[in-house]
């Protein structure tokens, strides 16, 4: 069992940057690939970012590739997501998951994704 929270987001003008923790707790929460989800009012949810257990390997949306970075502090089973030069489209919902599946499929496999967190809004204004 994975117990999973994120940080506070936030509201942040155009260009700006925010970052985002989740941390996983329980007897598995170093076991974990983990990523961001996020959904926009009216929009589907949409994958952001993920990264394997290690940390080593991190995985993108076209739409934050260059933009955003997720980390992993495995010493502290937690993941960053950096988002820098932020757009109003950015603007959502943002959830922290994890996951015993490979972090590069997670972005196809929501459906079926074990641990979420409760969601952090982040607002982006113009």
């Amino acid at each position: 069992q994975v117990h999973v929270a994120e940080s506070r987001g936030g509201t942040v003008q155009a260009g700006g940057a925010l970052r985002l923790s989740c941390a996983a707790s329980g007897e598995e929460g170093h076991a974990v690939a983990m990523a961001w989800f996020r959904r926009a009012p009216g929009k589907d949810r949409e994958f952001v970012a993920s990264t394997t257990q290690s940390g080593a390997c991190t995985y993108y949306a076209d739409s934050v590739k260059g933009r955003f970075t997720i980390t992993r502090d495995n010493a502290r089973n937690t993941v960053f997501l950096q988002m820098n030069s932020l757009k109003p489209e950015d603007t959502a919902v943002y959830y922290c998951v994890a996951d015993r599946s490979a972090a590069r499929s997670m972005e196809f496999r929501a459906d079926t994704l074990s641990y979420w967190g409760q969601g952090t809004q982040v607002t982006v204004s113009a």
